[in-house]
């Protein structure tokens, strides 16, 4: 009779023999239970007690008992001690308040699978920026092996300028590519829902793929592995962002060295076919099964067996390069003839035309320090190694510095010397931060004339604001691009 109401009513309802039905019934899901008070004396209610305290922590199943006459049975008590959410109905009942009452419950307990649906939705947001994060730092340590290396010549003995040359373009190659990682961290958002921004220009992709292989080569090396490079005989250039092909590349030899076994032969081939360029890394190593050559690509996808081999890993180098070769109007797919018998990444980029005479734009030279520009720089930063490089650097330009390590000591150094003609502060410094500092300075009417630089991690929009606020002439990013800031300072000259 009920279940006619409900169909009536245009609810779904299913009809359960009995108790162990029911509960076998559960395991498909429910709206709801309605259950008569006479079943509760079964043994097997028991069993129905257990399947509702198993219930995952989102979930609260309404249970509706159609009772006898006075609620306040004995059995009808120990079920709602039993069973958490309990309606009671008692009959004989009228049919509106029997369908209004299920449609209750079955608004309710949509409302908990909405729930469900956001608490997944915020546990896989929070997974993902995790994930991010991870992946983040691992490729933030990738420049730093060359760095350090590079370093750790320069330190066992004396070079001669030209022979020390190499090294530090190394380190600023590696510095360079550092600072763009790190700008994208200040956008996890953007960059989680793949807005990465790329600096397309001409890019010679012989170029990129050498600084690919400076940049693996320490895992290379690391594992005794044999590289064969084949570069195309003449120039092929793409409308890329140069850093992030290098990503690219830098990835698949880095793949191919983690599923290779010690000793192992890699090569890397750029060649031309008919209008795209083509980049093949091939290795000797584990091999990927055929039904896995696509899903590779994926995130967090490892093929199966080959983990320990490759020394574990998150498993998002490939969904990294996928992502950016797409992002470039190229294509990247996966070759293998199974387990043991190696791989093949070849990755697909459209040529583009190099006008003649045309090369890349080498970085603004940096002549010297502007005469034009009166008094001494005064340095503020809490890190004294930060503040003490870049007291020297501006010093080796011909400038005078003086240094302070905090906003009161850059006060009292201001109060009894001479008033400085610039001022690089730094923002983020305990007790009075570069933002304080400013606005003192800014109040100061012997300082009418002075230059205030702000040169700091911060930069969001949120903190551009705050430091325009503060009265600053410009918003520099750490590290220094000293061209930048010699550009403005002969602007203001």
């Amino acid at each position: 009779m009920a279940s006619a109401v409900l169909a009536r009513a245009q609810v779904i309802s299913h009809t359960c023999a009995n108790l162990c039905e029911l509960v076998r019934g559960l395991q498909e899901g429910a709206g709801a239970i309605m259950l008569a008070e006479e079943v509760l004396s079964d043994p097997a209610a028991a069993a129905l007690t257990e399947a509702l305290a198993a219930q995952p922590p989102w979930s609260d199943l309404p249970v509706l008992i159609l009772a006898r006459q006075g609620a306040d049975s004995p059995v009808i008590a120990a079920a709602m001690d039993r069973l958490a959410n309990v309606t009671v109905i008692e009959r004989p009942m009228r049919v509106a308040s029997l369908i209004s009452t299920v449609r209750t419950v079955l608004r309710a307990r949509n409302r908990q699978y909405q729930l469900r649906d956001l608490l997944d939705g915020l546990r896989e947001s929070d997974q993902r920026k995790t994930e991010f994060l991870a992946t983040l730092a691992h490729e933030l340590r990738n420049p730093l092996a060359p760095m350090s290396t590079a370093l750790t010549l320069l330190m066992r003995k004396p070079h001669e300028p030209a022979d020390a040359q190499r090294y530090y373009e190394l380190m600023g190659r590696q510095i360079d590519h550092m600072v763009r990682l790190v700008n994208d961290l200040m956008e996890v958002s953007r960059i989680t829902r793949g807005k990465i921004e790329l600096r397309m220009e001409a890019v010679a992709l012989e170029a990129v793929i050498k600084d690919a292989i400076e940049l693996s080569r320490p895992l290379l090396e690391g594992s005794n592995h044999t590289l064969s490079v084949d570069l195309c005989s003449q120039p092929l250039v793409v409308r890329g962002d140069g850093v992030r092909l290098t990503q690219v590349f830098s990835n698949l030899l880095n793949n191919a060295a983690k599923y290779t076994a010690p000793g192992g032969q890699i090569r890397i081939v750029l060649r031309e076919d008919k209008r795209d360029a083509v980049v093949e890394v091939w290795d000797n190593g584990t091999g990927i099964e055929p039904d896995m050559l696509k899903s590779i690509f994926e995130m967090f996808v490892q093929v199966s067996g080959t983990s320990k081999a490759a020394q574990g890993g998150l498993g998002i180098g490939l969904t990294l390069v996928k992502s950016l070769v797409e992002l470039h109007g190229g294509s990247v797919e996966a070759r293998s003839e199974g387990l043991g018998c190696g791989a093949m990444f070849c990755v697909r980029l459209p040529l583009t035309r190099l006008e003649a005479g045309a090369s890349q734009v080498p970085l603004p030279a940096v002549r010297g320090w502007p005469r034009s520009l009166p008094g001494a720089v005064l340095i503020v930063d809490d890190n004294r190694d930060a503040a003490d490089a870049l007291s020297d650097l501006l010093r080796s330009l011909g400038a005078s510095t003086c240094v302070a390590y905090s906003g009161a000591a850059a006060l009292r150094m201001v109060a009894d010397g001479p008033a400085p003609g610039l001022a690089i502060l730094d923002i983020g410094m305990p007790g009075m931060d570069g933002c304080e500092l400013a606005m003192k300075l800014r109040a100061n009417p012997d300082l009418s004339g002075l230059i205030l630089v702000a040169l700091t991690g911060w930069g969001q929009r949120g903190d551009k604001e705050r430091i325009a606020k503060a009265g600053f002439d410009h918003h520099l990013l750490k590290p220094l691009d000293l061209a930048a800031l010699i550009s403005i300072l002969r602007g203001h000259a």
